[in-house]
């Protein structure tokens, strides 16, 4: 009886703080052929205008324009994780900063605190212009 009543709690704790669920991405960053350093990556559970949207994880590019993060977060429902990048590459003298965003396939959600699948997006060309790119001030 005591077996059935702890397994009842864990699952009604379960289902009300939701499953741990992680997830990383890597890449490399350019500017007109040369590598962007310093610049802000940060991987977002996008919460689809529920609510905020819940940060995972931030770093920088290094002096190769690499980076890799990951984190996790704890949802009832299966994550949405998202790569938004801030830079300022042929950007002038523009207020904020330019900022798009790039899905992260479902395939590359992992159960627990740690991400067992890196999604590669790659080298990025940020000269260009990207769908859904607009400015933001206040990352």
């Amino acid at each position: 009886m005591k077996l059935l009543i702890l397994l009842c709690l864990a699952a009604a704790t379960t289902a009300l703080i939701g499953n741990t669920q992680s997830a990383g991405v890597r890449g490399k960053l350019i500017c007109n052929g040369k590598p962007a350093v310093g610049v802000l990556v940060k991987l977002y559970d996008d919460d689809r205008g529920i609510d905020a949207d819940d940060l995972m994880a931030s770093g920088k590019t290094n002096g190769n324009g690499d980076f890799e993060i990951a984190g996790h977060e704890d949802e009832v429902t299966p994550i949405d994780p998202k790569l938004n990048i801030y830079h300022d590459c042929n950007d002038g003298i523009k207020p904020c900063q330019r900022k798009f965003t790039i899905k992260i396939p479902d395939s590359y959600i992992s159960k627990g605190k740690v991400a067992r699948k890196i999604y590669d997006a790659g080298v990025i060309q940020l000269a260009g212009s990207f769908p859904g790119e607009g400015r933001d001030c206040l990352h």
